[in-house]
Formats: C-alpha cells, sequence, structure tokens
C-alpha cells in the first residue's frame, strides 16, 4: 500500500527536480561563458592583447555559439536529450577547466571557440525536456524558472573578477570548471528523459533530415513570424542591456562602480521577479483561454515600452530607475513563455530545433545592434536615443505576438 502512495507522489516531484537540476545548468552555462569579461584586466596583465583582440574572444564565442545552436537543437530532437544536455555541460565544464592552463593568446581563442561548440547545444535540448516534462498549468512557470537560473548565472558574472583579483584568473577558471565536471557526472546518475507515458508526444524520434526539419519549420507562417518577433527582441535587448551602463554614467555623472550596481543589481532583481511571476500569469491564464501565454508578454511588452521611453527622458536618477526596472520586470515576461509559445505553433517533435534557430537569430542581430550602437555612438548620438527605438521595437514585437494563433493548447 506504501508503495502505491509513494509512486505518484515522486511521479509528480520529478519534473520540478529536472526544473531544480537544469536550473544550476543554465546558471553556469551562462556563468562560465560570462566571467572572462569581468576578469579583463587580470587576463591582459597575464596574456598581454590589444582590446581589439580581447574583444575578438567574446566576439568568437558569440559567432560559433550562434551558428551552431540550430545544430544543438537538432541534436536534442533527433537523440537523447539527456546524452545532449550531460555531454553539451561535460564537454565546456572540461573546456573551462582547461582555460585555466593556457598561456597564450592563440591557446585562449581556440577554448572560446571549443566552449562556444559545446554551449550551444545546451539551451535548445535544456529548454525542450522542461517541456517534455511539464505540459497545461505548470508549463510556463517551469520555463521561467529555468530561466530565472540563467539570470542568476549572468549576474553572478561578478564572482569571477572576484576570484581574479582574490587569487588568480586561472583559479576562477579551474573552479567552475571543476566543478561542471562533477555536475556532469552526478547528472548521469540522477538525469533522465521524459517516460513515454509523461512525453507521448515526444517518445519516438523522428527521423528527419535537417532538409525535412528545415522544411517544416520554414514553410510554417507562424514560426517564420516568430522568428522576426525574436530578432526584434535581439535588438531591443542588446541595446538596452549593453548601452545601460554608460547611460547611468554619463546621464546621472556616476561612477563606474556605482553605474553597474545601478544596471545590474536593480535591474536583474528585477527581471528575476518578473519571469517567475510572467511564467506563474500565463499558466493561470492559459487554463482559461488557448492564447494565455501569448497575451501575457504582449501586455508585457506593451508595459515595458512607454517605461522605458519615459525613463529615458528625465534627468532625475530617482524617476529613470523605476522606468528601468517596470522595463525590465515586464519584458522578460516573453521569456518565460517563448518555448511553451514555441510548443503551440511547431510540430512537437521540432522544438528544440525550432528555438535553435531563435537562438541563433538572437545571436547575428545581437552582434549587428551592438556595433550598430557603437556606430551611432561615434556619431555622437545620444544614449536616451537608443532605448527609445527599443520602445518602439517592442511596440513592433507585442503587434507581430498578438498575431500568433496558437494551432493547440500546451
Amino acid at each position: 500500500m506504501q508503495t502505491t502512495m509513494t509512486a505518484p507522489k515522486e511521479s509528480m516531484r520529478y519534473p520540478w527536480i529536472v526544473v531544480g537540476l537544469l536550473s544550476v545548468v543554465g546558471c553556469l552555462n551562462y556563468l562560465d561563458r560570462m566571467m572572462i569579461t569581468t576578469m579583463r584586466f587580470s587576463i591582459v596583465e597575464s596574456i598581454p592583447m590589444t582590446d581589439a583582440q580581447f574583444g575578438l574572444l567574446t566576439s568568437l564565442f558569440l559567432w560559433i555559439y550562434g551558428f551552431l545552436s540550430p545544430v544543438g537543437g537538432y541534436l536534442a530532437d533527433r537523440f537523447k536529450r539527456t546524452i545532449v544536455i550531460v555531454g553539451s555541460l561535460l564537454v565546456w565544464s572540461i573546456v573551462t577547466f582547461l582555460t585555466s592552463y593556457v598561456t597564450t593568446y592563440e591557446e585562449l581563442l581556440v577554448t572560446r571557440a571549443l566552449m562556444g561548440i559545446s554551449e550551444a547545444c545546451y539551451i535548445p535540448a535544456g529548454l525542450a525536456m522542461i517541456m517534455d516534462y511539464h505540459k497545461g498549468a505548470t508549463r510556463s512557470l517551469a520555463n521561467g524558472i529555468h530561466m530565472a537560473g540563467i539570470m542568476i548565472g549572468q549576474s553572478l558574472g561578478f564572482i569571477g573578477g572576484w576570484l581574479a583579483e582574490t587569487h588568480s584568473w586561472n583559479y576562477a577558471f579551474f573552479t567552475f570548471g571543476l566543478f561542471g565536471i562533477v555536475y556532469a557526472i552526478f547528472l548521469c546518475f540522477i538525469l533522465k528523459d521524459a517516460p513515454k507515458k509523461v512525453a507521448t508526444e515526444i517518445s519516438d524520434k523522428p527521423d528527419f533530415t535537417m532538409k525535412d526539419t528545415l522544411g517544416s519549420l520554414f514553410r510554417n507562417n507562424q514560426y517564420r513570424r516568430v522568428l522576426l518577433f525574436w530578432g526584434t527582441g535581439g535588438i531591443v535587448v542588446w541595446l538596452v542591456t549593453g548601452w545601460l551602463p554608460t547611460y547611468f554614467k554619463e546621464h546621472f555623472n556616476l561612477t563606474q562602480s556605482m553605474a553597474g550596481v545601478y544596471s545590474t543589481g536593480y535591474v536583474y532583481v528585477a527581471a528575476l521577479l518578473g519571469v517567475l511571476f510572467g511564467g506563474f500569469l500565463a499558466d493561470r491564464w492559459a487554463k482559461r483561454n488557448i492564447r494565455g501565454r501569448i497575451f501575457v508578454p504582449t501586455i508585457g511588452l506593451l508595459i515595458a515600452a512607454p517605461a522605458i521611453f519615459f525613463a529615458s527622458l528625465t534627468d532625475t536618477l530617482a524617476y529613470a530607475l523605476p522606468g528601468f526596472m517596470i522595463f525590465s520586470f515586464f519584458r522578460v515576461f516573453l521569456d518565460a513563455n517563448m518555448m511553451p509559445i514555441l510548443t503551440q505553433i511547431v510540430n512537437q517533435k521540432l522544438i528544440a530545433t525550432g528555438y535553435g534557430f531563435l537562438n541563433f537569430v538572437s545571436c547575428l542581430v545581437g552582434g549587428m545592434s551592438l556595433y550598430l550602437g557603437g556606430w551611432l555612438r561615434d556619431l555622437q548620438v545620444d544614449v536616451a536615443l537608443l532605448f527609445r527605438i527599443s520602445a518602439l521595437g517592442m511596440v513592433f514585437m507585442a503587434i507581430l505576438l498578438f498575431s500568433l494563433k496558437p494551432v493547440k493548447s500546451q
């Protein structure tokens, strides 16, 4: 009798355990890639390089990561998601560990390239596994919790700089690389793909070739609309996050450290709360309306747009900061719901590949928008104008998102 009572509880609990396990992986995914930017001075002191060479370290990672994200998604759709997830974590952790032993710029460049290759496989596979386990009333919140883990990884990038100052930059890579290797081994014993009774739609992997997959995705008019929507979102996010510290420093005459506190400490906390609330709210609304997961981020964008627009108009920090926090809180409603929305408009067996292409587009336009922002800055264009452009972009995104017609309720 005790066994029959325990089994259902375990089956109900494990999907949330999966979310917790993958949230740690998502945190490591972004922490390992971001911390190099926070220990720039320590690395350059040890391995002399120009600013352009240091910038190439990040650019090379972003280019490779973006171009290979669709491939990583395709692998997750063709093979067991567990193998792709654990394999990706293990390889990038080994690369992180080996980075602590590099002594030349060329070696550092190679490790960043390998990092881009290995990390490209995780996000599509991880989000797809969460979708496999969570349907209906828990899908958006589960996705939001995982996104919160990613945001924590982004915000903890400063740990790399702290370890570089207190120990060495090599020590930071050694520590997190070793932790990732151990965690990957741990996941081998506890992480498993969704059973057939939970994920009947994905139990039998399709024998689609990449050509078949591309045809199925890009013949879908709604998916093409999502690509345009997500690409516009990449421009918005990179323009704001890339230039917000500069804006706080120059517009409000803050020190570099205080500008960093305002642009990350306050804004990231708002985003962290927003991605959880946006997931929770979408799950509740989706119970009553098939378009609930679309309505929530649409409303979020329509609130975020005027918030950042008016925040860019004021010369008073006390007024601007709440505006940027409101923007950050409501914009991430989209992050909590993008993958759940994707499951409503594309073949369930292709969602990892579909998200991989979204990652590719985001990285492509993100790099372009950063360059465009710098080019406009060279022309003495006020950063505030970039924020107003972002506000208009969000209105366009809201229109595109609202036009989506889900073909199934998930």
